[in-house]
């Protein structure tokens, strides 16, 4: 009767087993974690700069510097300056609008549009002003001395009148002529900073009812 015969399993070495039981698995998973980690900073980061982007595009703040458009604005008030609405359309007379200053572009200026591409501007020796023959009734005027010469405007195709609310202590339209609507940033809608006066801009459309459309 044949016996059977039990071939004894060869046992790793003493050093061999150790190299065996001090690999970790949790290193593998480690890189993969952190290859992961830096992926999702990476989209993060994206994805902020995207949001950034595409809010500046619609909307953005400003700090009035001077006085020229008090009693409406401030010096040290923030803005928050709506884009959109002239993506989709044009300012209208009473906006108050932010805009590149036409004989220096690196600056930012903040007035309100009096008068609209083809209208006809007339400031007399006493400030007072007339659109198309219309005198306008200006409530929000702080005084209507005019620093300037009495001048009489023709608007061409995409040109804005533009004049400061406080009109004996502004630079304007009066002094350096329309502002081309390239030039022209948004509409300031909101004040937001001091906190205890936040509050819409009021555009006054009402007062150019009697100019025509």
């Amino acid at each position: 009767m044949a016996r059977s015969t039990t071939v004894p399993r060869p046992q790793p070495t003493h050093e061999g087993a150790r190299d065996y039981d001090d690999y970790d698995y949790q290193d593998e998973q480690g890189e993969h974690w952190g290859g992961r980690l830096l992926v999702e900073v990476l989209e993060v980061a994206v994805l902020t700069l995207v949001i950034f982007l595409a809010v500046r595009l619609l909307v953005q703040n400003y700090q009035v510097d001077g006085p020229s458009m008090q009693p409406t604005l401030y010096t040290s008030e923030y803005i928050l300056v709506n884009k959109v609405d002239y993506y989709v359309g044009a300012p209208q007379r009473g906006d108050v609008i932010v805009f590149h200053f036409p004989l220096d572009p690196s600056k930012d200026y903040v007035k309100r549009v009096i008068g609209l591409p083809g209208d006809t501007v007339t400031v007399d020796a006493s400030g007072i002003v007339t659109v198309d023959g219309v005198r306008l009734d200006e409530p929000y005027v702080n005084d209507h001395d005019n620093p300037y010469r009495p001048q009489t405007w023709k608007l061409d195709a995409n040109q804005y009148f533009v004049l400061g609310d406080n009109r004996g202590d502004s630079s304007d339209s009066r002094d350096w002529g329309p502002v081309p609507r390239f030039d022209i940033v948004g509409k300031a809608d909101l004040v937001y900073w001091p906190l205890n006066d936040v509050h819409i801009l009021h555009d006054w459309s009402g007062i150019y009812g009697r100019v025509h459309p």
